[in-house]
């Protein structure tokens, strides 16, 4: 990949299978994993889609001790903590934002998690402006499953492809899915 900074990628579904995708940055196709419901158009939470949108990339976070140092981007990036979460409960006033955990009676995904899958996230910027209860939170480009195993609605590239991938993303980059 060339170094530099990307102003749109784009994310197509693969015709047969609608949880996985390819990346378009640039010449170069990178295969995804997409949401176990595919792609729609009217996002809500829990339906396991991810959304046909054009997104910022709003910054993201990575986990230090999987990485030791930053890992190279133009994008902003901070280390998670055991205790970073992110709420997904539409009854809460903190929906669809990083909150510290443990947050009784909230649900709430781990950013600390054992299976890898949050080690490094770019947090896209759906549903941000202003949130809407229910229409969807945690929308990421992330690292994918074994075997681009389904999202739960985010984007999920291959680790060392996302690190890749991140070298050539900003702050004025887009991505385009569907």
């Amino acid at each position: 990949m060339r170094r530099t900074t990307l102003s749109r990628i784009r994310v197509r579904p693969v015709i047969g299978d609608r949880a996985r995708g390819h990346l378009v940055a640039g010449s170069s196709v990178i295969p995804c994993a997409l949401g176990r419901s595919g792609l729609t158009r009217a996002k809500r939470e829990g339906d396991g889609a991810s959304p046909v949108a054009c997104l910022r990339l709003r910054g993201g976070f990575y986990r230090p001790d999987h990485f030791g140092a930053r890992p190279a981007t133009p994008l902003a990036l901070r280390p998670t903590g055991r205790r970073d979460g992110w709420c997904d409960d539409p009854r809460d006033r903190r929906y669809n934002r990083p909150i510290p955990l443990p947050a009784p009676g909230v649900s709430a995904e781990e950013l600390w998690r054992a299976d890898g899958l949050y080690d490094l996230v770019v947090d896209l910027d759906w549903n941000r402006g202003p949130i809407r209860p229910g229409r969807g939170s945690a929308i990421f480009l992330h690292v994918a499953r074994p075997g681009y195993g389904p999202t739960e609605g985010c984007v999920a590239l291959k680790r060392a492809d996302l690190v890749r991938l991140l070298r050539r993303l900003g702050p004025r980059t887009r991505i385009q899915i569907g």
